[in-house]
């Protein structure tokens, strides 16, 4: 079935500009990847050659209510401000939601000079004002010790992982992320794509030969896909159903816009209830959490969320990860 994408746009403005209202208004940063507005919460690709998307169709292959195609970049300082809803509405609405991961090609390369970036290190305080926005951690030191040339390489990768098992392709594109944006690693690096890949059950070998091969050609065609459909920044996420609503949620949004656009597809969608008598429970789903993701999850305040993950490292029940922004809890 062909059927058109009437887009819901949840957001204002299409710029990447930048994270604090005081510092980053002095300046503006338009075009620029990796200066990322989070007044509309968005990474923006810089010369997109995007379309208007609610003239464009797409085709439907899905099996649940609700499909979301969710247009991404592994170093897209948004969309790990977004992991906290994008979990919590895996677990509450995963009977009825299919979600299509997408590569969009945040970053090319360094040919360009906007908005007074045009080196990697001038992006290192700004990933450090993303943190403090969003409340997720993230040294931007990666772009001083070891800059990342491209984002095309972790995409691809992505994309080869996703050949083996779309599930063991989640958890690797997060362990991506936390190694960019807590571990300091240049993720292009075949040594840091391969420790990922291992880390969560891949088949490196078969990865490899993938990266190299085929899963080039199909990044390449999220790319085209991504410019039929109208993306211009991340997070892009386009709800689609059986009936005639089709809505884009753009940037970061709080979790109840998300809950809104399945609600409106699937009027009589039931999230099942996160279990939340067990302090615990949840890493079963996570293995490693933020402070943020506990609280989305949880419903608590992000203190308060901290004070029962101290709680729980000082019983030894979880270890963490500390770095100079925020904190990494992990499930022993």
């Amino acid at each position: 079935m062909r059927i058109l994408f009437i887009l819901w746009i949840l957001t204002g403005t299409l710029s990447c500009q930048s994270q604090t209202k005081s510092k980053m208004n002095e300046t503006t940063h338009t075009s620029n990847p990796l200066l990322c507005d989070p007044m509309t919460g968005t990474c923006e690709i810089p010369n997109s050659g995007a379309t208007d998307s609610s003239s464009q169709f797409i085709e439907l292959h899905q099996k649940k209510p609700v499909q979301i195609v969710y247009y991404t970049d592994p170093i897209c300082s948004s969309c790990w401000g977004i992991e906290p809803q994008l979990r919590k509405l895996k677990l509450e609405y995963g009977d009825y939601v299919e979600i299509d991961y997408r590569m969009g090609g945040l970053l090319p390369d360094w040919s360009y000079n906007s908005g007074g970036i045009s080196k990697p290190s001038d992006v290192a305080h700004h990933w450090e004002e993303v943190s403090a926005y969003y409340e997720m951690p993230i040294d931007g030191s990666v772009w001083l010790e070891d800059p990342l040339p491209s984002s095309y390489p972790p995409s691809i990768a992505v994309k080869a992982a996703q050949m083996q098992s779309k599930e063991k392709a989640i958890a690797f594109m997060r362990k991506l992320r936390e190694y960019v944006f807590l571990d300091k690693k240049n993720i292009t690096k075949w040594e840091h794509i391969s420790a990922a890949a291992k880390a969560v059950g891949l088949d490196v070998e078969q990865l490899k030969k993938d990266y190299e091969g085929d899963a080039k050609k199909l990044f390449e065609e999220d790319l085209a896909y991504g410019r039929q459909l109208g993306v211009r920044g991340f997070p892009s996420m386009y709800f689609s159903g059986s009936n005639e609503q089709r809505f884009l949620v753009y940037g970061f949004k709080p979790y109840d816009v998300f809950e809104e656009a399945i609600l409106r597809i699937v009027p009589d969608a039931r999230k099942k209830p996160i279990d939340t008598s067990d302090p615990l429970a949840i890493f079963s789903h996570y293995p490693t959490l933020t402070a943020k993701e506990y609280a989305v999850l949880y419903s608590l305040s992000t203190k308060e969320a901290e004070k029962v993950l101290e709680r729980l490292t000082a019983e030894s029940k979880l270890s963490k990860q500390v770095i100079k922004t925020g904190t990494l809890y992990l499930k022993k």
